[in-house]
């Protein structure tokens, strides 16, 4: 966690890549939420493609993400992304966050803000529960292998 607050930015995203390089962290997941069309629905899961730093850690990011997809669908009942990615997956080169890195590594965007079905599940206590656990439940399924 590189923010203290919710106003102003964290260090720059090369700056929060060392850190959690530096970690000796085993998996990382970053959370956000996605601002897609009103029309849109559900989540995705967005996973590094190899452009050097992050090559090894390509087929475990992968995996990871398999995991994160998984565990979303059977905790939460938030859908895959109607609108993003392909069956909750995408993968991005573009991504500072995840082309920096050298620790398995995807970006959830775990609903559409603009939605406002999504947006009633994200900002619900026990949606926020049911996502805690779930990204528990794929780290738990990651590590353990």
């Amino acid at each position: 966690m590189t923010r203290t607050s919710n106003h102003g930015v964290g260090p720059c995203v090369n700056r929060r890549a060392q850190i959690l390089n530096d970690s000796s962290a085993r998996v990382a997941i970053d959370i956000h939420a996605d601002g897609g069309p009103a029309w849109g629905r559900g989540f995705t899961v967005l996973e590094p493609i190899a452009d050097g730093p992050n090559d090894h850690v390509i087929r475990s990011s992968e995996r990871f993400g398999r995991d994160v997809r998984a565990a979303v669908l059977a905790h939460t009942g938030m859908p895959v992304s109607d609108y993003y990615g392909s069956n909750g997956i995408e993968f991005r080169n573009d991504l500072a966050g995840l082309n920096l890195t050298t620790v398995p590594k995807v970006l959830l965007e775990s609903g559409n803000m603009v939605n406002a079905t999504d947006a009633a599940l994200l900002t619900s206590p026990r949606f926020q529960r049911q996502l805690a656990a779930a990204l528990l439940s794929a780290i738990l399924a990651f590590l353990g292998r």
